[in-house]
């Protein structure tokens, strides 16, 4: 139980339904939709909507997204990749010819064909009770009468203001008056809120065929990209069987490839090996072994992880036991790996969120746009701004990830669900580009082996190793960044930003109690009832 004469807050405890998210006003939207009647995954839109609205830096109806969903907290989960693909004529020979080595996330070639509104209108069908146009109200009504900015939006925003600027169609909305939005500042976007009913209207006819489609695909022609009406058109997303293990007892699970939830499997696969328990929490011995996880789970990510034609086979061989006993004998309790090639990490924008309702329906939902404000590209008619998702690629034949007609890039983003029994019990993840597995790692730890309460384990100092150094946020103790010095991990200082931001539903089935968890590190809270 947390000091309750410090700094912190409690988690939120209810027995019909819970909704947590990053923004209090996306939490309140999905316990609206709740309260009228809609389920887990009529909640779970109706707030990405908001989300996409509210949060443009984090995340918009130019981004993909992912789903977990388990049916009345059956084990037997439902998995949603919600991804879009290359244009069909991006090919490597193209970018080689003219002597592209990388695919910069300002660029056409960063924008993958957005996969979400695709997703929302499947799902929707599929697993909903109410129609999308219905769902999509509560963001109509922030995109045309404006809504108030948040704090810790406020400060993302005015981080990549001069990305922004170097934006001529994007700058003039999203820097009114030359700037970005203090926190308070009332912001607005009517166009987006045109575009949002023509997809309530139409479905996901109303975004990938008509004008709307018609003015993204000019827009990037006139930029170079190679992107065609077609590959609107065909936009598909797809259901996939969710990959896992065990850890502590528990049984996590993660999407799998083009996702990287399978480099949080292996971390704790890895780190199953230790007893972990037994070290101090804040303690720079556990830090080391799960920075050291991470490195050596982040290298097997690089090395396989891709929209690739045989996933099964990398992720048997990827999630065999004795492959994480050969990264674990590598491993030094009293020095950091050499690692050869070790690749810088990003973190980027996201936003994940996380529902149960009245009958127990479980969803884990994340939708992004990779870098803040994506690619900076902006459809000004529709409102649309266009994720950087193809920034993931690589421009190597040898690299599984390599881009390629109709391929999918390597996906940072990944929602968690932990399963006991015959039951699910709990929908979380924690945001943040490459950061995510870690992020998922640290959080389980903290409920697993340190029996911190749902809200604490959130509200834990973190660290991530980001290829060439290590960030430590200002909450890890002098002593323990001291220690960790000693250890080799020289090059520390202090993450230009929070790490992550997470949310996470526990179900207590026996006493019938759900308990609900938001990060300070974000605007959002959890509400339940």
């Amino acid at each position: 139980m947390r000091n309750f004469e410090l700094p912190g807050r409690s988690p939120v405890h209810g027995g019909n339904a819970m909704a947590a998210t990053p923004n209090p006003f996306a939490t309140l939207t999905a316990i609206n939709t709740l309260n009228a009647g809609g389920n887990a995954i009529d909640a779970a839109i109706a707030a990405a909507a908001v989300l996409a609205v509210v949060e443009p830096h984090q995340t918009g109806i130019g981004g993909d997204c992912f789903t977990l969903f388990s049916a009345r907290g059956g084990r037997k989960l439902i998995g949603y990749n919600g991804s879009g693909a290359a244009p069909c004529r991006a090919s490597l020979d193209w970018y080689l010819e003219r002597g592209v080595t990388e695919i910069a996330s300002e660029s056409p070639h960063a924008v993958t064909i957005p996969g979400c509104i695709e997703a929302w209108d499947r799902l929707v069908v599929d697993h909903g009770s109410k129609p999308l146009e219905e769902l999509l109200q509560p963001a109509i009504k922030c995109a045309e009468e404006g809504f108030f900015v948040h704090s810790r939006t406020a400060f993302d925003w005015a981080l990549e203001a001069d990305r922004v600027k170097r934006s001529a169609s994007a700058a003039p909305v999203f820097l009114p008056s030359g700037r970005a939005p203090k926190a308070g500042q009332l912001f607005r976007q009517p166009q987006l809120a045109e575009t949002l009913r023509r997809i309530g209207k139409f479905g996901k006819d109303g975004f990938y065929v008509g004008p709307v489609a018609e003015e993204m695909v000019s827009t990037l022609q006139s930029l170079g990209g190679l992107h065609t009406l077609d590959d609107f058109a065909n936009c598909q997303g797809n259901y996939v069987d969710p990959i896992s293990t065990s850890y502590r007892g528990h049984t996590v699970c993660e999407l799998p490839p083009n996702t990287q939830g399978i480099a949080a499997l292996l971390m704790l696969n890895i780190l199953q090996g230790y007893e972990i328990g037994d070290l101090e929490p804040h303690s720079a011995e556990r830090l080391h072994l799960e920075i050291e996880a991470g490195r050596l789970a982040y290298k097997t990510r690089d090395e396989n992880v891709a929209d690739a034609p045989h996933c099964d086979d990398i992720v048997r061989k990827i999630l065999d036991p004795a492959f994480a006993n050969d990264l674990r004998a590598k491993i030094d309790p009293e020095r950091t790996l050499e690692l050869v090639e070790e690749r810088q990490r990003n973190r980027t924008d996201t936003v994940y969120l996380c529902v149960v309702d009245r009958d127990m329906n479980m969803v884990s939902f994340i939708n992004s746009l990779y870098h803040s404000f994506g690619s900076c590209i902006f459809a000004p008619k529709s409102g649309v701004l266009l994720q950087s998702r193809g920034a993931a690629f690589r421009l190597d034949p040898d690299s599984p990830n390599c881009i390629g007609s109709g391929k999918r890039p390597m996906h940072t983003i990944i929602p968690g669900m932990v399963c006991n029994n015959e039951r699910a019990v709990m929908p979380f993840g924690v945001m943040g580009g490459d950061f995510q597995p870690f992020g998922h790692v640290h959080f389980l730890s903290n409920l697993f082996d340190f029996s911190f309460d749902l809200q604490e384990a959130l509200d834990q100092a973190r660290v991530f190793h980001t290829g060439l150094h290590l960030e430590v946020e200002r909450g890890v103790p002098e002593e323990t960044v001291k220690l960790l010095r000693s250890l080799g991990h020289t090059d520390i200082m202090p993450p230009r930003e929070p790490l992550g931001g997470g949310q996470a539903i526990h179900v207590d089935w026996d006493r019938g109690c759900l308990t609900g968890a938001s990060d300070p590190r974000m605007d959002g809270c959890a509400l339940g009832y």
